[in-house]
C-alpha cells in the first residue's frame, strides 16, 4: 500500500479497479448508466473500493483518498464509526426481522421527535426516495389535493424521475418544478393552481444558499395557498445542525424526510413533522418488512446520539471553512476562475471559463490531478466533510487543490484566459 504523503501522479495506477470496471460492465445492470460513483472510465478514476475507515478510503489498487465524497453525504461521523459498528453488531446478533416490532424502534422515534424542529411523529421507512415519495402521497391524502411544486432532486420514484423510461404517459403531469430563490415566481405557480397544490417540496439548500428572507418566504406562501411545506432534509439533516436545515435556517416546515447522516451511511430514512399529517398515513399504502430492519434503527440511534453529544456539527463547519478558504487561496494564487460555493459542511466548486470546453477540461485536470495525490472530490456533486477529518487531512487537500489549479492554470490558462 502506497503511503498517502509519497503518493505522487506518476505512481497512481488503477489497474485492478479498470479490470474490475470492465467485468461489472459486462454482469452487474448498475454500471450501464454510469461506470462508476465517479461517472470515470476505465483508467481515469477509482471504481472498487476495498476498505474504508475514519476520514480515509482505500481502493481496489491500495491507492488511499481522504474522502470528501463520503457515501454522498452518508457519513458524517467517518467510516466505520466504532460507535456505529458496535450498535449494529448487537442489533444483528440479536436475530434478523424477528417477526415483532423491537423497542429500539421506540427509542429512535422519540429521539427523532425531540431533535428535529416541529416534530410530532415520525414513520421510519429506508431511503431517501422513500421519504419524498411517501411525503408526496402523505400531502395528497391529507390534502386532497393532487398538484405538487418542488426544487432540487428527490429520488428515482415516477412523481419525480429525471429518466422517462419505463414511466407511465401522465404520471408526472401534476408535478411541476419552480427556480429556486425566486418567490415571485413560486407565487404564480400557486396562483395559477388555487386549491390544487397539495405541498410544495424542496431541498431547502443544495450549493446556492438561500437568499435573504427567501425560505421564510415559501412558508408563507405555502400557508397562504393552503399547501403543505416539505423539506427534502436527506443531504441537510443531522449535517448543517442537529435539527438540519430547520434548526440553522429557523424555518418550519409541515413535513421533513431525513435520511443518509441520520445513520452514517447505514441505509433508513424517516419521514417527520405534524401529528394531524402523519396520522393519515392510515390512509395510503406505505410499507415494507425493511422499514424496521433493527441494524439500521440501531445505527440511526448510535449515530444522532454522537452527533448530539460531541461536538460533531462544529467539527463540520469548522473543515469545511478552512478547506473552502485554502481552496479560493489556491485558485487565486495560479489565476484559475474557480467559484468556491456551498455552506462549509456541504462545499463545492465551479469553474467559471467562458467555454464548455475550457471547462470542461479543467475539471478533467483537476479533478486527475487531486484523485493522484490522494483526495476524492467529487467532479458533479457537492462534497461533504465528516467528523474524522483531521486539520492535516484539510491542509493535504488544500495542497492537492492547488497542485490541480496548478496542472488547470498550465493547461487551460489564468483567468485572463477564461
Amino acid at each position: 500500500m502506497r503511503p498517502l504523503m509519497s503518493q505522487s501522479r506518476s505512481a497512481y495506477q488503477l489497474d485492478e479497479s479498470a479490470r474490475l470496471l470492465a467485468q461489472a460492465s459486462r454482469v452487474d445492470a448498475s454500471f450501464r448508466s454510469r461506470p462508476g460513483v465517479l461517472g470515470s472510465v476505465s483508467g481515469e478514476a477509482p471504481v472498487f473500493a476495498d476498505r474504508a475507515e475514519g476520514a480515509y478510503l482505500w481502493d481496489v489498487d491500495g491507492n488511499r483518498y481522504v474522502d470528501f465524497v463520503l457515501g454522498f453525504g452518508a457519513v458524517v461521523l467517518g467510516h466505520a464509526d466504532p460507535r456505529v459498528t458496535a450498535a449494529v453488531y448487537a442489533e444483528l446478533a440479536r436475530g434478523v426481522s424477528p417477526t415483532l416490532h423491537r423497542t429500539v424502534q421506540l427509542d429512535l422515534v422519540e429521539l427523532l421527535i425531540e431533535v428535529i424542529p416541529g416534530a410530532e411523529m415520525a414513520l421510519l421507512l429506508k431511503t431517501g426516495s422513500d421519504a419524498t415519495d411517501v411525503a408526496v402521497r402523505l400531502a395528497r391524502a391529507f390534502t386532497e389535493r393532487l398538484h405538487v411544486l418542488h426544487w432540487g432532486y428527490h429520488g428515482w420514484h415516477d412523481w419525480c424521475a429525471p429518466r422517462p423510461a419505463g414511466l407511465v404517459p401522465g404520471v408526472q403531469d401534476h408535478v411541476q418544478p419552480f427556480r429556486y430563490n425566486d418567490l415571485p415566481e413560486l407565487d404564480r405557480a400557486l396562483s395559477s393552481r388555487p386549491g390544487e397544490v397539495a405541498c410544495v417540496l424542496m431541498m431547502p439548500v443544495e450549493v446556492e444558499p438561500p437568499g435573504p428572507g427567501y425560505l421564510a418566504g415559501v412558508r408563507e406562501l405555502a400557508d397562504a395557498h393552503g399547501a403543505l411545506l416539505v423539506f427534502d432534509e436527506v443531504r441537510t439533516g443531522f449535517r448543517l445542525a442537529l435539527g438540519g436545515a430547520q434548526e440553522y435556517f429557523g424555518v418550519r416546515a409541515d413535513l421533513v424526510a431525513v435520511s443518509k447522516a441520520m445513520a452514517n451511511g447505514h441505509p433508513i430514512s424517516a419521514l417527520v413533522g405534524r401529528r394531524d399529517v402523519l396520522q393519515a398515513t392510515n390512509r395510503i399504502s406505505a410499507s415494507s418488512l425493511s422499514f424496521r430492519s433493527s441494524d439500521g434503527l440501531a445505527a440511526a440511534l448510535a449515530t444522532i446520539r454522537s452527533i448530539r453529544q460531541t461536538g460533531v456539527v462544529e467539527v463540520l463547519w469548522d473543515r469545511g471553512r478552512a478547506l473552502m478558504a485554502g481552496l479560493r487561496r489556491g485558485a487565486a494564487r495560479h489565476g484559475v476562475p474557480v467559484s468556491v460555493v456551498g455552506l462549509p459542511p456541504m462545499p463545492y466548486q465551479v469553474f467559471e471559463y467562458r467555454t464548455a470546453t475550457q471547462r470542461q477540461r479543467a475539471e478533467r485536470m483537476f479533478y486527475a490531478e487531486t484523485r493522484a495525490r490522494g483526495v476524492l472530490f467529487h467532479p458533479t456533486h457537492q462534497w461533504f466533510t465528516c467528523a474524522a477529518m483531521s486539520a492535516a487531512d484539510i491542509a493535504l487537500a488544500v495542497n492537492a487543490a492547488e497542485a490541480g489549479y496548478a496542472a488547470v492554470s498550465r493547461a487551460v490558462g489564468g483567468t485572463e484566459e477564461g
